[in-house]
């Protein structure tokens, strides 16, 4: 997709400059060093690695990707390198959730980055990203999740009549995670059609089933700090995700669902909603997607406390304390986030953390005459405004939810009820707090 009109073309040229202001490094700048590097891989994060011989061309440098995983394997594999004192490595993937948890792992990017390129960033994303008065991470992206929909569905005849037969109300996009139960229920035929699906493993589901915590007008610490999610509230948001599998609604195999199984199965035409991030949005509405031109997208729903689902956080770059070249990492930090790697990222949907990024693919959009992109952003954008909030900001965030997502997997397959899965988990968080004293 090529910029049109006069408008964006200087937003991105001006916003270029600012970049290059901002800590892009000059060429040759570091000739002859390998920058050893550990990203997060998947479909949505690889568009924007293309422009990695952009920078070592630029600058003399080499970049050795030492892995590519999901950001559950990658957290363990650092975690491994903390234990061992191997770090031997300059820039890793962060989140804003996963962040608190590392310590002193990253260096204060204040300290070592230009302010052009922090400046750049959104003001509330900086301060998301900032761990004890640190900035230990620049954010790529941020995300939160909004409800895609068939629209045919919606549009049968046939549909509408049926489900209002059975359900006493309209079919129409759900307002509720109550009427999303009635609809994946209805729409389900397993083995060949699912109602709706979700990510089952690791913090995918904590975060789900915290998210829906909130929307039941629960928390997950109480004022003293101790594990409270074990409520009545919390035993509804985790009935929610059992009811769905034992009405066989969602896939068999959703316990073991990461992002890219909810991504790949919306888009094969199978499941009938799918709540997820905008970095799908594009993938969507592709030639590779069964369902381009038939989907829909709001805004979350609302849990029965009249709050919206809104997890949210930002994907960053952090750079290592053990770095022996923190300005070619920086420079290379800088690179990722600017301007022109903002947009591309933008182009499939993910949601940049500079505004002038946001600003600049809004008009894009609408001068391509993209209105399903034009909608997207609007979407997210009001999301993101009004709905987002953040996991706990806790260095135990992690290990609480590792205890947690065994405990939400047995309620969900049927080995024990809600309430004893919320106990046992709530047992264990509060033994982790207790031992941190």
């Amino acid at each position: 997709m090529k910029l049109l009109g006069k408008i964006s073309t200087t937003l991105m040229a001006g916003a270029t400059a600012l970049s290059m202001a901002g800590g892009m490094a000059h060429a040759g700048e570091f000739d002859g060093y390998t920058l050893r590097v550990k990203l997060i891989g998947g479909a949505q994060y690889e568009p924007l690695y293309t422009r990695i011989p952009e920078w070592e061309e630029m600058t003399g440098a080499k970049v050795e990707i030492l892995s590519r995983k999901n950001h559950f394997e990658l957290d363990r594999e650092i975690k491994q390198d903390i234990a061992s004192g191997s770090i031997n490595w300059c820039v890793g993937s962060n989140h804003t959730s996963f962040a608190p948890q590392y310590g002193s792992l990253y260096v204060d990017l204040n300290v070592i980055m230009d302010d052009e390129a922090i400046n750049a960033i959104s003001e509330n994303v900086i301060n998301a990203s900032t761990v004890d008065g640190r900035l230990v991470q620049l954010a790529r992206h941020s995300d939160v999740s909004n409800l895609y929909y068939i629209k045919s569905l919606y549009e049968d005849e046939k549909n509408k009549a049926d489900f209002k037969a059975e359900y006493g109300y309209d079919l129409m996009p759900p307002e509720t995670w109550a009427q999303v139960k009635d609809q994946a229920i209805f729409f389900a035929d397993p083995p060949n059609f699912y109602g709706t699906q979700y990510v089952g493993k690791d913090e995918g589901i904590s975060g789900r089933f915290y998210e829906m915590l909130i929307a039941e007008g629960g928390t997950f610490f109480d004022a003293d700090g101790k594990a409270a999610f074990n409520s009545p509230e919390g035993v509804r948001a985790l009935q929610w995700f059992v009811d769905l599998y034992e009405a066989k609604a969602v896939p068999a195999g959703v316990p073991n669902y990461l992002w890219d199984d909810t991504g790949l199965g919306f888009a094969s035409g199978n499941v009938a909603l799918n709540l997820d991030w905008g970095g799908w949005a594009s993938y969507f509405n592709s030639d590779d997607s069964k369902i381009q031109g038939d989907v829909g997208l709001i805004r979350a729903p609302k849990g029965s406390s009249g709050k919206r689902t809104g997890w949210s956080g930002s994907h960053s770059f952090s750079i290592t304390e053990a770095c022996d070249n923190k300005q070619a990492a920086a420079s290379f930090v800088s690179f990722l986030t600017n301007f022109d790697s903002q947009m591309i990222e933008a182009r499939t949907g993910l949601l940049p953390t500079r505004p002038d990024a946001i600003e600049a693919i809004i008009e894009e959009s609408k001068q391509a005459g993209d209105d399903w992109l034009v909608h997207v952003f609007e979407t997210f954008g009001a999301s993101m405004a009004e709905d987002a909030f953040a996991v706990p900001s806790t260095h135990l965030w992690i290990p609480i939810s590792n205890e947690l997502f065994p405990e939400l997997q047995a309620a969900i397959v049927g080995e024990k009820t809600a309430q004893q899965a919320l106990d046992d988990a709530a047992a264990a968080a509060n033994q982790l707090i207790e031992d941190e004293g």
